[in-house]
């Protein structure tokens, strides 16, 4: 296969000479690095590079060129190259007018800015082009395979696998079981006729139709609690639960983190998080949730996956986290950090598409298979935002539903004039989904108007459904008090249920010792950086509780220390 191809322009002849020295020095095993002298030369080579189907991971561009600046031709890349990650060069130090540059990145214009390599060789340049590259490979999923998943395309549970996967980190490779690919590797493995989809994993395995937890046990993750007392058990590993994890086990506490699903949550599925503090060329959900993760086991938090919290109970000063395979988590303290999930649509022909066109979420995984047909996004929070971001890479058209008459009230404002810019998104205000279907795979959808209640029907190979947010909250036992949508009561929320003399601590649920934190608490805010600040302020609390709970009885020691290597971790390229 050719190499991926990196295009550099610049007008001056010895800075171009020297940025694509840098780039084939670093970079030339892997990369064919093109230069270009104008962004006239460079558009040209552009569509040469396309008509050739080559692979455009990275355009850099310097600004200052006659003609056309490069902001202007960075605009123009995606034309050639939607997936493309576009810098824009700028002198060494130069951040005295930001107002181009600024105003580019929230028109979607470019991705990031960054300084001209000022020696050889400059690691912060490289930092900046390798954490880009690694985003396109992440997001073409073409990096080594640990996984390989063969099944029935389309299918719901073929996508929930493929999802997980992605949202875990774990690089894979997906056939179609009717496809020669398909058929060639199911001969390999010597499987017939499956039940459910295959996977073959790198160490030799093979699972036919197993459940999640099936899978991360076979790549080495812990699936049980250790026996034994931790001092915290951290449910859900969202932002806020991995942020508690993190603190937990970094400050001597015996931690757990029980994740069902996948490690960051809701904000693991977002493609880009471009107002994180201290990510300023924004960061994805899933590396996000990966550094955090990695993060949590070097500290020595115990990870146990795919097997969901089912019950909480106490037994005399301990709490109990009953697991859905009948195992326990015995723990002095509790973190509920188990956050939402989006509302379902209701709509019995929609909800039997599940997996095949429809989808709860950000989709990213499923934005090339609507590469080229019309896709539509359900919703008006940031997520919404950021997936209809993604998908218009791929899209022809990507079209945003809501039910209001505005954006402004729910979504970030550089969301908005990102979507507002961006030439193959547009918004659709008061209108909602009526209906759809399509013949095994979503075709078409009905859409009404909220004023006048007419109604149409549309071509549609793609609905992405990111709206309300239902808490996971029914395993946990009345005595853990809810408002009426089911979020947690906490703090002074909590008001007369609550059943000790002292007051509640901040985040401390009406059940004293279990505190909530993220999305799932009653009155959060839905901001990353506040669940991050919530799980760490829960253990700053949960410091407060223990100084005044029983010490813990002898015997129950787990037998380990925080900041040891406990349990299994998968690690990938």
């Amino acid at each position: 296969m050719a190499k991926p191809v990196l295009v550099v322009v610049d007008d001056e002849d010895t800075t171009l000479q020297a940025l694509t020295g840098e780039l084939e020095s670093r970079y030339g095993a892997h990369y064919q690095v093109v230069s270009s002298s104008s962004a006239e030369m460079a558009l040209a080579r552009l569509a040469e590079l396309k008509a050739a189907g080559a692979d455009v991971p990275l355009v850099l561009a310097d600004q200052q060129m006659p003609g056309m600046s490069g902001t202007q031709l960075l605009a123009r890349v995606r034309q050639f190259f939607p997936t493309a990650r576009r810098g824009l060069l700028i002198p060494w130090g130069e951040r005295s007018t930001p107002a181009p540059f600024s105003e580019a990145a929230a028109l979607g214009q470019l991705e990031f800015c960054l300084n001209r390599p000022a020696w050889s060789p400059d690691e912060q340049f490289h930092r900046v082009i390798t954490g880009s590259l690694e985003e396109w490979w992440r997001e073409q999923g073409r990096r080594s395979e640990l996984v390989t998943v063969i099944g029935d395309d389309p299918s719901a549970r073929v996508h929930e696998i493929r999802d997980v996967l992605a949202r875990n980190n774990v690089p894979f490779g997906f056939y179609a079981s009717d496809s020669p690919e398909g058929r060639a590797a199911l001969r390999r493995l010597g499987v017939g006729h499956p039940a459910g989809p295959v996977l073959s994993l790198y160490t030799g395995v093979v699972l036919v139709d197993p459940a999640n937890a099936e899978v991360g046990e076979a790549l080495g993750l812990d699936v049980r609690p250790a026996g034994g007392v931790y001092d915290v058990v951290v449910v859900g590993a969202g932002p806020a639960g991995l942020a508690a994890a993190v603190y937990g086990a970094s400050e001597g506490l015996r931690t757990a983190l029980l994740e069902r699903e996948a490690f960051g949550g809701q904000a693991g599925m977002s493609s880009r998080i471009r107002n994180y503090l201290g990510f300023p060329d924004g960061v994805s959900g899933g590396e996000l949730a990966q550094r955090a993760y990695e993060q949590a086991w070097v500290f020595g938090t115990h990870l146990v996956y795919g097997n969901a919290a089912t019950s909480l109970a106490k037994d005399q000063d301990l709490l109990v986290v009953g697991l859905e395979d009948g195992s326990q988590a015995r723990a002095r303290a509790v973190v509920i950090a188990s956050g939402v999930s989006y509302r379902r649509l209701g709509i019995p022909e929609l909800e039997a598409l599940a997996g095949a066109g429809v989808f709860y979420g950000a989709g990213t995984i499923e934005a090339q298979a609507v590469a080229g047909k019309p896709a539509f996004v359900v919703g008006g929070g940031n997520s919404a935002g950021q997936a209809a971001l993604h998908l218009s890479k791929y899209a022809q058209q990507v079209t945003i539903l809501i039910r209001s008459q505005s954006l402004a009230a729910s979504m970030s404002d550089y969301l908005i004039r990102e979507i507002e810019a961006a030439p193959n998104v547009d918004v659709r205000y008061r209108c909602e989904v009526a209906g759809g279907g399509g013949n095994g795979h979503l075709e078409q959808l009905l859409l009404r108007n909220r004023d006048s209640g007419k109604t149409e029907e549309t071509p549609a190979a793609g609905l992405f459904v990111l709206i309300g947010a239902q808490p996971f909250t029914s395993w946990l036992p009345e005595a853990i008090q809810r408002d009426q949508w089911g979020f947690i009561l906490t703090g002074p929320d909590t008001g007369q249920d609550w059943p000790l003399q002292r007051a509640p601590f901040l985040l401390e649920t009406t059940t004293p010792g279990v505190f909530a934190a993220g999305d799932v608490r009653h009155g959060a805010t839905k901001r990353v950086a506040s669940a991050v600040g919530e799980g760490s302020t829960a253990i700053r609390l949960i410091h407060d509780y223990l100084a005044l709970a029983p010490p813990a009885r002898e015997g129950q020691s787990l037998g380990y220390r925080a900041g040891s290597a406990v349990g299994h971790h998968i690690r990938t390229a």
